[in-house]
């Protein structure tokens, strides 16, 4: 998944990429050059390329996995996530592609994944690159992980018993807990866009399962429920 790339030729690298190692599913986030899909650069990509899915928001983009991993080259940003090296991710990866769909975040080649944008990834990955010289072109980026996801491929473990969560359903619980948080006056409004990025940070580092979502769905809205209903005799 590549997050507001600005480069098409980037992009077209990266869905080389992509078919030299056998993944096929390419979606772009707020690509900044709308032509990306008649990049030169993916050779022998053309049609997986044609087929990449465009989304308005990463929200949305990852709305249906049931893991996302964000990479980073880290620099001097604050990471508040686990971090990862590379091959040790990718085994992680590769073992939960059995149990549910995963999205590897790229982020632009200027910024890398904002701060918003990691807020939806359950944890980071790193490429071990020399520290006088760590940013990589993106296309490669993507070709480093590719390669590193197929490497020693058998070794995939059995998938899990419970059917885990979507993205998408432990996003439904976010605003139900922020506005509880707000309701309570734990919230300052000031502070609401950074409390809201760590709640869901935290929520999904849980690794709920679709029947645990609903739990706890059911748990806050009842919270909910009898606060407001306190609310309404005390006033």
């Amino acid at each position: 998944m590549l997050v507001s790339s600005r480069n098409p030729l980037n992009i077209g690298a990266a869905a080389r990429a992509m078919s030299n190692f056998g993944f096929s599913r390419l979606r772009v986030v707020n690509p900044y050059e709308k032509a990306f899909r008649a990049a030169r650069s993916a050779v022998g990509a053309a049609e997986l390329l044609s087929s990449a899915e465009e989304y308005g928001s990463v929200a949305d983009a990852v709305a249906d996995c049931t893991l996302v991993v964000g990479t980073t080259a880290v620099r001097h940003r604050e990471v508040q996530h686990p971090l990862r090296r590379l091959e040790y991710g990718a085994r992680l990866i590769r073992k939960h592609m059995t149990s549910g769909p995963v999205a590897l975040l790229f982020g632009s080649e200027r910024y890398g994944l904002s701060k918003d944008d990691l807020s939806y990834c359950h944890w980071l990955i790193r490429i071990p690159t020399r520290e006088q010289h760590i940013s990589m072109n993106l296309g490669q980026a993507v070709a480093v992980c590719m390669y590193e996801l197929i490497r020693n491929s058998r070794a995939t473990g059995t998938a899990e018993k419970q059917a885990l969560a979507t993205a998408g359903d432990i996003a439904r619980i976010t605003p139900v807990l922020a506005d509880l948080l707000s309701t309570s006056s734990y919230m300052l409004p000031q502070r609401a866009a950074d409390t809201e990025q760590r709640i869901r940070r935290m929520v999904r580092r849980l690794k709920l399962s679709t029947r645990d979502v609903e739990a706890w769905l059911g748990i806050l809205r009842h919270v909910q429920w009898r606060m407001r209903s306190g609310k309404k005799k005390a006033e």
